[in-house]
């Protein structure tokens, strides 16, 4: 009965040196792949990172401005036509006609 015993108690050593092993292993490779997810990790957020402060800092893009179409120039006979009439009807004084023309003939 003793042999019997000393037999069980080797065989019950046995599993739990055997189970320690799988479970250690198992934590190995565990810890292995999340030091391995985690450095992935890292490098998406760098290269995102880097993307978001290069898009940041970049110029922004030159605006569009359409080309300006100056207004044809109005008949400067009509304008002097015009400014004679308010002044013939006292809307400009002697003074302001005088200035009005003085513009237009300048340009």
């Amino acid at each position: 009965m003793r042999a019997r015993r000393v037999v069980r108690r080797r065989s019950v050593a046995r599993a739990a040196v055997g189970t320690a092993v799988v479970a250690g292993t198992a934590g190995a490779v565990r810890h292995h792949q999340n030091q391995k997810y985690a450095q992935q990790d890292y490098e998406q957020q760098q290269a995102y990172e880097q993307q978001q402060a290069q898009a940041e800092y970049a110029p922004p893009p030159e605006p569009y401005e359409a080309p300006v179409e100056e207004a044809p120039a109005p008949d400067l006979t009509a304008q002097f036509q015009q400014l004679a009439q308010l002044h013939d009807s006292g809307i400009l004084t002697d003074e302001e006609f005088a200035a009005a023309k003085a513009k237009l003939l300048a340009g």
